[in-house]
């Protein structure tokens, strides 16, 4: 089935005419001849209201007490039901009074959505949950019904409907919208000139976004790369440079002129990722942008110019700022520069943006030598090849000059493979200086007679310098490399351990240690600034007990942070050392909250099972106990005189009464035992056909309720036998109160490999599929069993009984319907483990337990 299309009426305040606008269009898609009706509406005693609702089929509403008072909800059963092809919704944030089928209204929406029912519905800005804390810094009012962003957001239709802030008080003022004894405070109080205002601008800018997010998906899906200027969005380019600080305030200030302005600053970085950017100089101008209310964003591509507009079009901006080229003259040979590319290429639907700044015309310069990193045995070597080779060939035989300026090159190449720059360098001077005293005439002087010999020279130096800068920067690069595929291994396993969930922080202090090569690390923390230092976590030995004591120290945050003993770091580490105090920071947070949700757990749970105790003695304790109060009153009573059968009807309710309180206390008693694991089985091979007639002797008439199968050939099991009496006769109790009349229940026993199976089949109304692991739930009951027939205990603690012995206890269907309760015990001889019981005493029931099948 297709789902439905949600419509919402969205407004500013109360007031504006959302439902009046919900209530016309009902009326204009009933005349078109649409299914469409009234789920939940409500008018307030609005008459102008209350009149759209005259001819509009209203699905009869869900009445429901709640602190001895009646509410009115949605009832969404009769809306399904009824299933048309429309259904009006009034105030999507409401919440349902306690009881209903879900806790707010926008979730009887979904449902109502996903049975394909189109719904038109109405909210208020100020009950979008992210604006909680805006509405409350306006108004001075915390908005305590909520509905979460994105349910509003995939709404396929959002429809402002707005009024200015001096009509609606005109409205309010005339009684159309409050009461009138209620008018004057609303003035002076929610419906103030400047509350209305600002709610109103929220609401305008919250659609405007959405229109946005319409527009994108809509150029997107039908590839649309014309610029529409529908809002002012500049994009900035940044160089790395210290201007980027100058162009990210300039176009702060432009995007301040037009209306609902956006600033995108955009880095490009070659693909190669060769850069002379600075890493530091970015993340001052990304803090900045983001300060200013923009965004930052980083892009790859190979031709900046292209790879500037290509994002500039894609996020349909509207103006590019650029800073003047920081080219000296002379460089312009070059090619006219990225600013003039972009301006040439913008086309007419997009402005470019020249900004001067102080750095302009003074030079990019060349990014500095961090020297290479070869090692120092090749270093040496390639000093020594390219050194001592040169003056080694000098005192061989003359093979002539190009032959000799041959093998001087070939030693300057190998210089520069082994060493790099410098000694390749130094070989270069070196063999052109022995060349030209040596082998090129005139001899033993540093002139050159044939002009040629000079260019050879030339051509000889040229080549060396060449090879080294290769093998240099090759090396460099390799360095570069090596080093940022070890950061991103470090960060790639910072990310795993995130999604992951890990939350050890020793094992990721542990990998702090190992990655930087440290003795110790350390998590510290405070409460303040004066505040001593306390330690979250530590590996190594001696941790630092403050930043101050710690060879490296990393903050985060203002009273966090990372400390580690051993070395002092270089500042290219500190980097994903950052990276790892904040994870750090994360995984002592995720701990922390771990074990409060856990403690939260715990405190429900017990919550739970309190009231649930109170409700059992509220209510079915009372019960047994008014019936034995009143039958010993009746016997003691003077007044009457008893007949013997009267005396002896009133004894046996006072023992019937007594042995359902037994029952009940004893199923009590029995679940806190498994709450608190002190039930101890004591295991011993028995056999079946001992236990299970045994535990029918609290089913009335149980040779005509009950069929028992359980052959003397089955194999002897392994369990305790007092527990295992006590689960077979809840079980089976709980299957003859369900079973129709004149059908019996059906006992059987089998063993299959290893174990054994009871079966325990009914032919009762059975249990839905998604309900059949809840029943065992303690403190649940099925369907609407009334009140008196137990405390939804039974299966619970029949579960809890088979699994502290080693067993399963599950449910499947009955076929031709029903269910059949599945036993699974160990057969005797078995070499599985058994489970180790804690010390505690032993349950031993004698009777067993009026139970209940339990579903929610």
């Amino acid at each position: 089935m297709a789902r439905g299309k949600l419509r919402i009426y969205l407004g500013a305040a109360p007031g504006v005419g959302k439902t009046y606008a919900m209530l016309s269009e009902a009326h204009r898609r009933i005349e078109r001849g649409t299914d469409c009706v009234v789920a939940f509406v409500e008018h307030h005693k609005r008459p102008r209201t209350e009149v759209m609702l005259h001819g509009l089929e209203e699905v009869p509403h869900r009445e429901l007490e709640y602190r001895d008072a009646v509410f009115t909800e949605m009832d969404v059963d009769a809306v399904l039901a009824r299933h048309p092809q429309v259904a009006l919704v009034d105030e999507l944030a409401h919440t349902n009074v306690p009881g209903s089928r879900n806790t707010k209204r926008w979730q009887d929406v979904e449902e109502l959505l996903a049975a394909g029912i189109d719904v038109i519905s109405t909210v208020n800005i100020q009950h979008l949950e992210s604006l909680g804390d805006v509405v409350e810094s306006i108004t001075g009012v915390r908005q305590r019904e909520t509905v979460p962003d994105e349910v509003v957001r995939r709404a396929d239709q959002i429809e402002l409907v707005d009024m200015s802030p001096q009509a609606l008080r005109r409205r309010m003022a005339h009684g159309n919208i409050y009461q009138p004894d209620k008018v004057d405070a609303a003035l002076s109080n929610y419906f103030r000139p400047g509350n209305l205002t600002a709610l109103r601008e929220l609401a305008l800018l919250w659609v405007a976004d959405r229109v946005d997010e319409y527009l994108t998906e809509y150029r997107s899906e039908h590839r649309v790369s014309k610029i529409w200027g529908s809002r002012e969005r500049i994009v900035v380019g940044l160089t790395g440079g210290p201007e980027g600080r100058t162009l990210i305030r300039r176009a702060a200030r432009l995007a301040e002129k037009g209306a609902g302005g956006e600033v995108l600053a955009v880095y490009i970085a070659r693909s190669d990722g060769l850069t002379s950017a600075s890493p530091r100089e970015l993340a001052v101008q990304r803090t900045l942008v983001e300060d200013l209310g923009g965004t930052f964003h980083h892009v790859v591509g190979e031709d900046v110019p292209a790879a500037l507009l290509d994002f500039a079009r894609g996020v349909n901006a509207t103006q590019i700022v650029l800073g003047v080229s920081r080219r000296k003259s002379w460089q312009y040979v070059f090619g006219p520069g990225v600013g003039a590319t972009v301006a040439r290429d913008s086309g007419p639907d997009l402005d470019v943006h020249l900004i001067t700044h102080d750095e302009a015309g003074k030079g990019r310069g060349l990014p500095v030598a961090r020297g290479a990193r070869l090692g120092r045995a090749r270093i040496v070597a390639g000093w020594l090849v390219g050194v001592v080779g040169p003056v080694l060939l000098t005192v061989g035989p003359d093979a002539g000059l190009v032959n000799d300026m041959l093998l001087f090159l070939t030693l300057t190449v190998a210089a520069a493979l082994l060493g790099g720059l410098y000694p390749a360098l130094a070989s270069a001077v070196v063999g052109s200086a022995l060349l030209n005293w040596f082998f090129t005439p005139p001899f033993h002087t540093l002139t050159i007679a044939d002009p040629k010999n000079i260019v050879a020279i030339a051509i000889f130096v040229g080549v060396a310098v060449s090879v080294a800068s290769v093998v240099d920067l090759a090396a460099r690069r390799t360095h570069q490399a090596a080093r940022l595929r070890a950061e991103s291994e470090i960060l790639s396993y910072l990310a795993g351990s995130v999604l992951r969930g890990e939350t050890s922080l020793e094992a990721l202090l542990e990998r702090v240690r190992e990655t930087f090569g440290m003795e110790s690390a350390a998590l510290l923390e405070r409460r303040s600034d004066v505040a001593p230092w306390t330690c979250a976590g530590s590996v190594g030995p001696r941790p630092a007990q403050c930043p101050e004591d710690a060879d490296v120290d990393m903050p985060v945050g203002d009273h966090m942070a990372l400390a580690l003993s051993g070395r002092v770091l270089p500042a290219s580490d500190r980097r994903v050392l950052a990276a790892f105090a904040a994870q750090a920071a994360v995984v002592l947070d995720r701990q922390r909250l771990q074990q409060e949700a856990d403690q939260a757990k715990e405190l429900a749970e017990g919550n739970r099972i309190r009231t649930a105790l109170l409700a059992a003695v509220s209510h079915d304790l009372r019960t047994p106990l008014a019936g034995i109060k009143a039958s010993v009153t009746s016997l003691r009573s003077d007044d009457v005189e008893w007949s013997e059968e009267d005396q002896a009807e009133l004894l046996a309710s006072i023992e019937e009464g007594a042995d359902r309180l037994d029952h009940l206390v004893g199923n009590l008693l029995d679940m806190s035992r498994l709450q608190t694991g002190t039930v101890t089985p004591l295991i011993r091979e028995i056999d079946l056909d001992e236990v299970v007639p045994m535990a029918m002797g609290g089913i009335p008439d149980p040779e005509s309720a009950v069929v028992l199968d359980v052959p003397e050939s089955l194999p002897m099991v392994a369990t305790d036998k007092g527990l295992l009496e006590r689960v077979v006769a809840n079980v089976v109790e709980n299957a003859v109160k369900y079973s129709p009349a004149g059908e019996p229940v059906l006992v059987s026993a089998s063993a299959l490999g290893d174990r054994v199976e009871v079966r325990v089949v009914d032919r009762g109304p059975g249990v839905p599929d998604e309900a059949k692991d809840r029943i065992f739930a303690p403190f649940q009951r099925y369907g609407d069993a009334p009140r008196g027939n137990g405390v939804g205990l039974g299966l619970a603690v029949a579960r809890g009984f088979a699994e502290a012995m080693g067993g399963t206890l599950t449910a499947e269907d009955t076929p031709g319907g029903g269910l059949t309760m599945v036993l699974t015990l160990r057969a005797g001889g078995s070499s599985t483990e058994l489970p180790q019981p804690v010390p505690a005493g032993t349950a031993r029931p004698e009777h067993p337990v009026q139970t209940e099948r339990q579903t929610p």
